[in-house]
């Protein structure tokens, strides 16, 4: 009788090689990175019109060339190039601005048109543009005084924190957050708030909001002159967003945050105004993204597109950063910047009915809607405004806090970053991926997959959050399958060998490895951080150890085939999806790719190699 491991033994590889190119390539398919609409127009490298005073600094951003990427000149070339402009002062822009070579150059309006023209043919000069002024999305907001407590009913598949007043949070309902909760809060997580900054704890003049007190706090820093420091707030507007991301919850004190259990980055890039210069905003952004951020809520904006703002979030998104933006509040057929930058995810915003809201911009750029309020209403009749509640500083009053009712896009974006906080704590890292999962859970009030006005949907964190967790089980097992029939099936000679539960057992080694058990492992313990941190558990090294450990023991071999197999499903399905961003892995996105595949083949010659030993000494 033909022996199963000999039987067409050239036939199987052929076809698991082509059986993986085509599962591969439907898998690309799958989560390549879709842009609904149009999409945002293309940026000339020339300079603009000069733009309406109110949005215009007074200043020039000149953007120099990048010695260290070759792209021309040295530090002291640019240094003295900027130094030598007739009619002029020039200075680099911001304490962050000198890796990428920024300069803000001031003079009379029309020296600094004469400047801009001649700049954008200067071989050292990257590109020019006239300095815009950003500003917090017009928006109303009405204070109130503290709620009676109302208590909610706990469910198996919901967690309702203490918190008194989380019931008048109807914008945590609207996103089924409670059922979020059951699977993960955001641990691990770094969002962010590029902002008016965050009233954390007390400064010159400012009193740090009370439930603010449990939230972990990481990097704050002012990128405004003469503004607050350590990214304290002034406005109140920051504090709101940061509360609405991650609100110190289940203390027994005021509301709850979306992904309570991440720590906020608080940026200060805005006035107590409200305003602020489109070169601090994208110094902040470089700045988040070099410093550990997994996600960046911008929830700011303007009608103008900046290169140099466009090329920080191209940045952000690069290094494994999710952005995402207000998409503003003019009532515009139009997404606002930086929401309409290729790499930002785009929100609107929804009122308690999940409607459009009568100021949310909609458009070709607009990606999803989440809640944003609508003060001047009381549709579900509990005696207080349908905006969206947080604890922040009172506006004008920063030694004063308060429980206020924001309403906005401004307060639809961090609903957004909240729930890809809590899909980033569930393992899914890649930015595209993260943005693709969005999309992929939103509700459409209308059913379509997309629309100018509402774009995916209406964010929901409790799909989004399931699908991160499991999502790629069937994509993996497919991995598998295709190894397995490259290795010649498992367990045949255990199984001759009366040893049944041996091959069994290898079998479900790879299944679980296939599902990534040991990311699942990881998670549970305290993130996808804890692998995905040193690279260890997304490499070939697990297999390969225990390969040369325990090859010895034949019992041991279908399990060790397994393993190594099943790993070799789980790096390759990475390769192709990239759900996780390497953080201790050197470079950007296709290095990483590069790593995974490399280390899946490593594995799947592993597995094929320790399966055919078991043949062989069957």
């Amino acid at each position: 009788m033909t022996r199963p491991f000999r039987s067409a033994p050239t036939i199987r590889p052929l076809l698991a090689g082509v059986l993986g190119v085509g599962l591969a390539a439907g898998t690309w398919a799958a989560h390549a990175p879709r842009h609904d609409g149009v999409g945002p127009e293309a940026i000339d490298a020339t300079p603009a019109a000069m733009p309406p005073a109110g949005l215009w600094t007074g200043a020039l951003v000149v953007d120099y060339v990048d010695p260290q990427e070759g792209e021309g000149g040295s530090d002291a070339e640019i240094a003295a190039h900027a130094a030598s402009l007739p009619g002029v002062s020039a200075a680099p822009a911001g304490f962050y601005s000198e890796p990428e070579h920024l300069y803000r150059v001031e003079g009379s309006k029309a020296t600094l048109q004469r400047l801009a023209t001649r700049l954008a043919q200067d071989p050292l000069v990257e590109g020019v543009e006239w300095e815009l002024r950003f500003r917090l999305p017009e928006a109303a907001a009405e204070a109130g005084s503290v709620p009676a407590p109302r208590p909610q009913k706990p469910a198996p598949d919901r967690f309702v924190p203490d918190d008194p007043m989380f019931g008048l949070q109807w914008h945590m309902e609207q996103i089924h957050a409670p059922e979020a909760w059951t699977k993960t809060r955001g641990a691990g997580v770094v969002v962010a708030v590029i902002d008016t900054g965050v009233a954390y704890k007390d400064g010159p003049g400012i009193r740090g909001v009370p439930d603010l007190a449990g939230t972990k706090i990481v990097d704050g820093k002012t990128f405004v002159s003469g503004g607050a420091p350590d990214g304290l707030d002034d406005h109140a507007h920051g504090t709101h967003v940061a509360g609405t991301i991650a609100q110190t919850t289940n203390n027994g004190v005021g509301v709850a945050g979306v992904a309570h259990e991440a720590a906020i980055m608080p940026l200060k890039v805005l006035s107590a105004r409200g305003s602020g210069s489109v070169t601090a905003i994208a110094n902040a952004v470089r700045y988040a993204a070099d410093h550990g951020a997994q996600v960046i809520n911008m929830s700011l904006g303007g009608p103008f597109p900046s290169k140099v703002l466009a090329k920080a979030v191209a940045y952000a998104h690069e290094k494994g950063v999710t952005v995402v933006c207000a998409s503003g509040n003019d009532h515009r057929s139009r997404v606002g910047y930086p929401a309409a930058n290729e790499g930002a995810i785009a929100v609107g915003a929804v009122d308690l009915d999940g409607k459009l809201t009568f100021y949310s911009n909609w458009g070709d750029a607009q990606d999803v809607v989440a809640p944003g309020g609508d003060t001047r209403a009381d549709r579900n009749g509990d005696g207080y405004p349908d905006g969206v509640l947080q604890n922040t500083i009172q506006i004008g009053r920063p030694e004063e806090n308060g429980y206020l009712w924001f309403q906005g896009t401004s307060m639809a974006s961090p609903h957004a970053a909240g729930v890809a906080a809590l899909v980033v704590a569930a393992g899914v890292t890649n930015p595209d991926e993260v943005e693709r999962i969005l999309k992929a859970t939103a509700h459409h009030p209308e059913g379509k997959p997309w629309d100018p006005k509402y774009g995916a949907g209406r964010v929901d964190a409790a799909a989004a959050v399931e699908a991160a967790r499991d999502g790629y089980d069937g994509e993996r097992l497919g991995f598998f399958g295709v190894g397995l029939l490259a290795a010649g099936g498992l367990g045949g000679a255990a199984a001759r060998r009366r040893r049944l539960w041996a091959g069994a057992a290898g079998l479900a080694t790879g299944v679980w490895a296939a599902l990534g058990g040991l990311s699942g492992l990881s998670a549970a313990l305290g993130g996808a951080a804890t692998l995905a941190g040193t690279a260890v558990g997304y490499t070939a090294l697990v297999p390969l150890l225990a390969a040369v450990t325990l090859l010895s023991v034949r019992a041991l071999r279908p399990v060790l085939a397994g393993l190594a197999l099943g790993y070799a499903a789980f790096l390759a399905h990475g390769a192709v999806v990239l759900p996780t961003v390497l953080s201790a892995v050197p470079g950007s996105m296709p290095v990483d790719r590069l790593f995974l595949a490399l280390h899946a083949a490593v594995a799947g010659v592993v597995g094929w190699r320790v399966a055919l030993l078991g043949r062989r000494r069957a």
